[in-house]
């Protein structure tokens, strides 16, 4: 099944908890990547190669074209610029 995402730069200077490796703090990238009906966030340090998979950043849902609605709430929750 084809994976649609969505990726926008966001300043976290209070930190995003991933899975992995814990909290990551500063200039990120998210990505929010839809398979089937499921939405997963990953995080990176921006311009880096590893991604992070967001703790709690799974959601379901009722519509693929919600995909662009729930990127957006989640970099508005996160982008914290100074």
């Amino acid at each position: 099944m084809p994976t649609e995402s969505r990726t926008a730069d966001v300043n976290a200077p209070g930190g995003v908890m991933t899975d992995e490796v814990g909290v990551i703090t500063g200039e990120l990238t998210l990505r929010t990547e839809l398979s089937g009906a499921e939405a997963t966030l990953h995080v990176q340090y921006k311009d880096a190669e590893e991604w992070y998979g967001v703790t709690g950043g799974k959601v379901t849902l009722a519509d693929p074209a919600d995909l662009d609605a729930v990127h957006t709430l989640y970099v508005a929750l996160l982008h914290r610029p100074e």
